[in-house]
Order: structure tokens, then C-alpha cells, then sequence
């Protein structure tokens, strides 16, 4: 054997003593993998158990029958039909004042030179680093004192406060090459037509991915939702299911589920939207 080829036998070797190296870390890698998915996904399980269960008297045993009867009580026996309107109606109002405030907004402070443009964004900066439970006193005092306190406005308004959309918006539209706005304007094309037909149309993805993470956010809310609405036929889902205890017969997990059913679908139907938008925000936080 000539000493290339003994050379070239050593390389393949190594190579491939790092191949299986790199299978068994794979490998161990996937089975962590699997043992953190059981453990994040047996809450889950034992929810849905929970639901379909006889009383613990009876042994636990599964009763499809006794289960499908507590969902068809909390349907039918409290206002879950008018929580999820209230809830759908509020969580579309917030995604679209936050994403129309937000993207006029950072696109001028983007693209536009105005007196005051500097402070505004550092105190856009500044409001970022304010958690909104902060601001829940004066909230509710805002909103009692312009008699918004039960009622989808006064819902929805406080929820407009979303400094990190502004940010994301502010980012994108900096990214945009300068030639196009130039050749727009020359056009004779106005700041609100370079941001509907060009800079957002150029961002969608963007947009999309906030619009999906700003819905989840609002239809999740539960702290300003609870302090701003008393009556029950206009509270949301999450905070109706939480008040109506004595009319769910026991359903308490079957109500749970319920409420959080909409959202998951959302989820796995958009899942790649939701990736992005915490890559963005994880990128903006850094």
C-alpha cells in the first residue's frame, strides 16, 4: 500500500469514527427531545383525561359519554357563545389599531425628518423597557373617568400600547433600499402610498407574523380584561370562564379547554408565522 492510500484509509476512518460520534449525539439529542415533549405535553394529557373522567369515587375510569356531557353543559348552560364574541371582537380590534398605529409610526420615524423625531423614539425605547402592568392604575382611571369601563372600547384601548411593533416596523422599513422611495416620490407618489404599496407590501411577512403573536396576546389576556369589564355577558372568554365557576357544573377543566382550543388551532395552522415573530422579538430584546 502505496502512503497515499494509507493516508486516505486514515482520513476515511477518522471520518468516519466522526460520523457515528455525530449519529450518537443525534440521537441522545431526540431522546431528550422526546422526555421534554412528554413532559411539556403531560399536563396537556392529563387535562383532556381530566375531562372525560368519571369522579375519582369511581376509579377514574374514562367515560366518553360523562365527558362529552360537561362540554355540552358549559356550552349550553353559560354565555360561552357571547365570551368568544366578545373575545373575537376585542383581540381583531387590538391586531389592527396595534398594527395601523405601529407601522404609521415606524415609518415616520423611519423614513420621515420632523422636529421631535429623536425624542420620540427614545422615549418609544424607554416605554418598551415599562411592563403595561405598570400602567393598570392609571388605565383604569382613564378609562372610568371617559365612561369606558364596561365596554369593548375600554377594553381594546389600553391594549394599543405595543412599543415592540413600532420597533420591528422601525427596523424593517430602515432596511428598505432608499432607490425605491426615491423613484416613488418621483412618481409623484405620497407618504401614504409608499407605506401601503411599498414598504408594507415588501414586509409581509412581518406583518403577518405580528398580527398572529399581537391576536394570541389579546385573546390571552386576562388581568386588564378582568378589571375593565364587570358584567358577564361583555367579559371575554378567558375572564368568563373564570367568573361563571358555579355554572359549570363541575366543568371547570372541560371549560378550560375550551377556552383554549381557538388558540392552539391558530397555532399549528400558523406556527411558522408565530417561529418568526418570536425570532423578530427575541432579535429586537437582544
Amino acid at each position: 500500500m502505496t502512503e497515499a492510500a494509507a493516508t486516505d484509509a486514515v482520513s476515511a476512518s477518522r471520518q468516519l469514527k466522526l460520523l457515528r460520534r455525530l449519529d450518537i449525539a443525534a440521537f441522545a439529542l431526540t431522546v431528550v427531545g422526546l422526555l421534554a415533549a412528554l413532559v411539556w405535553a403531560f399536563p396537556l394529557y392529563a387535562a383532556i383525561l381530566g375531562t372525560v373522567a368519571l369522579p375519582s369515587g369511581s376509579g377514574g375510569k374514562i367515560d366518553i359519554g360523562a365527558g362529552l356531557a360537561r362540554y355540552a353543559h358549559v356550552l349550553f348552560h353559560t354565555d360561552i357563545g357571547l365570551w368568544y364574541i366578545n373575545s373575537i371582537v376585542t383581540s381583531t380590534a387590538v391586531t389592527v389599531g396595534v398594527l395601523f398605529i405601529s407601522a404609521t409610526c415606524g415609518y415616520a420615524i423611519s423614513q420621515l425628518d420632523f422636529r421631535g423625531r429623536k425624542l420620540l423614539w427614545g422615549l418609544i425605547l424607554a416605554s418598551f423597557m415599562v411592563p403595561i402592568q405598570a400602567l393598570i392604575i392609571n388605565h383604569f382611571f382613564l378609562m372610568n373617568a371617559m365612561h369606558l369601563l364596561n365596554t369593548w372600547l375600554g377594553v381594546i384601548l389600553p391594549q394599543l400600547i405595543a412599543p415592540v411593533a413600532v420597533i420591528v416596523y422601525k427596523r424593517f422599513f430602515d432596511s428598505v433600499p432608499k432607490e425605491l422611495r426615491d423613484a416613488a416620490l418621483l412618481d409623484g407618489a405620497g407618504h401614504w402610498a409608499l407605506l401601503w404599496g411599498v414598504f408594507l407590501p415588501m414586509n409581509w411577512g412581518a406583518t403577518a407574523a405580528l398580527a398572529i403573536v399581537v391576536f394570541i396576546g389579546a385573546w390571552n389576556a386576562f388581568l386588564w380584561p378582568f378589571l375593565a369589564v364587570t358584567t358577564e355577558p361583555l367579559m371575554n372568554i378567558t375572564v368568563g370562564m373564570s367568573q361563571a365557576r358555579d355554572a359549570l357544573g363541575g366543568g371547570e377543566l372541560a371549560a378550560a379547554m375550551l377556552t383554549g382550543l381557538p388558540m392552539a388551532v391558530v397555532y399549528l395552522i400558523f406556527q411558522r408565522r408565530v417561529t418568526e415573530a418570536i425570532v423578530i422579538s427575541v432579535g429586537i430584546k437582544g
